[in-house]
């Protein structure tokens, strides 16, 4: 999103989107790893889980390895990182360069705090904070400012409805594994709402994502019909909206995990889309 808004604006610049890309890459690996290890060391992937094994709880990868992985994966995602903000920001902009690489650390110690640790944030319901911010304002306002050095206060909206949809597709997986979280302690938000409340949080947050993105498009100066084109994602989010409504096992929600993200990506593109021939 945050290229997409830079290309819209004229100031692409390609090398810092590829390592942005990449740096993202590693920390969404590094995340998945992280909490196959976590879950599984904490009781969250227990025989009670219905969702699908992961390779810990299965036992296709030991505990040790997958430690190592993500040390592996924790200094891949530091040295892209770093190579993002040298190539982007140069020797020029230090205080620039420290404010970043403290936030990269942060997305790292996010990535694997989630599930890991003596008080993991994700057994105590701020999975979806953290989703929020990085994945929405961290993620497109950073790329967005790393590629052009600029920041506007609109470019907010479209960065909280990207959270705001990385944010659904967590709860879709912590609908799914409601009754095993429950049982291992792990207080993710549906836990705390309970199925029915947290059904009607995951319409609030595709709703909320779609009015920032209307909003976004409807203060836009001189713009034409085009960024309305990211209303084509919208017959995806309602039907994920309804069926996350309507099915209630663990295997009929499975699929509507894939389906969100996809919708989201399909969000991303037809806005991205509609801003580049806007100008």
């Amino acid at each position: 999103m945050g290229g997409f808004l830079a290309a819209a604006d004229h100031l692409s610049r390609w090398p810092v989107l590829l390592l942005c890309v990449l740096t993202t890459l590693f920390l969404q690996i590094l995340s998945n790893l992280a909490n196959d290890y976590g879950d599984t060391k904490h009781g969250a992937d227990s025989q009670h889980r219905e969702g699908p094994q992961r390779a810990v709880q299965a036992g296709q990868i030991s505990p040790a390895q997958m430690r190592g992985a993500i040390i592996v994966f924790s200094l891949l995602s530091l040295v892209s990182g770093v190579a993002l903000l040298w190539v982007a920001l140069g020797a020029s902009g230090l205080y620039l360069f420290l404010f970043f690489l403290l936030l990269g650390l942060g997305a790292i110690w996010a990535a694997i705090g989630y599930t890991n640790g003596a008080k993991p944030y994700g057994y105590a319901g701020l999975g979806d904070i953290s989703v929020f911010f990085f994945f929405g304002w961290v993620g497109v306002v950073g790329t967005y400012f790393l590629q052009t050095e600029r920041f506007f206060s609109e470019m907010l909206l479209p960065a909280s409805s990207l959270g705001f949809f990385s944010a659904a597709v967590l709860n879709v997986n912590n609908i799914r594994d409601l009754k095993s979280d429950a049982l291992a302690g792990k207080r993710s938000v549906p836990v705390r709402l309970g199925a029915l409340q947290a059904r009607r949080y995951h319409w609030f947050l595709l709703l909320a994502g779609l009015l920032c993105t209307v909003v976004f498009v409807w203060v836009r100066e001189n713009s034409t019909y085009w960024p309305w084109l990211f209303l084509g994602s919208l017959p995806l989010l309602v039907y994920n909206g309804r069926e996350v409504k309507r099915r209630q096992t663990a295997a009929d929600l499975d699929p509507l995990l894939k389906q969100m993200a996809l919708a989201t990506l399909c969000y991303v593109l037809l806005l991205g889309i509609g801003l580049l021939l806007d100008r």
